[in-house]
């Protein structure tokens, strides 16, 4: 992956309709496999300055999915660039954390924006 990411950034990703925005909140490292945990906002914005107004206000955002885990391979086939890095909030980590709970901590290999419903 040409880029590197970090817990906190908030990522930027295009469909024909739109743009759309993830967040990152942790990523696992287990040897050779990583786990990327991501967030999913709901709104779509017609442009990149747009969508960097509105993570201005991030809590007038709305969550479509609170927690999403992929595997590396998944996070690779999520096309997604990244507008900027804000710390990650306990209200944001509570769905990660449920997850980490979880007996059955599942991690998807299929991109986000097919979990999501998008392409």
């Amino acid at each position: 992956m040409a880029q590197t990411f970090a817990p906190g950034d908030d990522l930027i990703f295009q469909l024909e309709s739109g743009l759309g925005l993830l967040r990152v909140l942790a990523i696992e490292a287990d040897g050779a496999q990583t786990v990327w945990h991501l967030m999913a906002y709901d709104e779509f914005f017609p442009d990149t300055e747009s969508a960097e107004r509105a993570l201005e206000q991030p809590e007038a955002l709305h969550i479509r999915t609170p927690h999403m885990a992929l595997t590396d391979r998944a996070f690779e086939r999520t096309p997604a660039a990244r507008l900027g890095n804000r710390p990650v909030t306990d209200e944001e980590l509570a769905a990660y954390r449920e997850w980490q709970q979880s007996e059955t901590q599942r991690v998807s290999d299929r991109s986000a924006l097919l979990l999501l419903g998008i392409r």
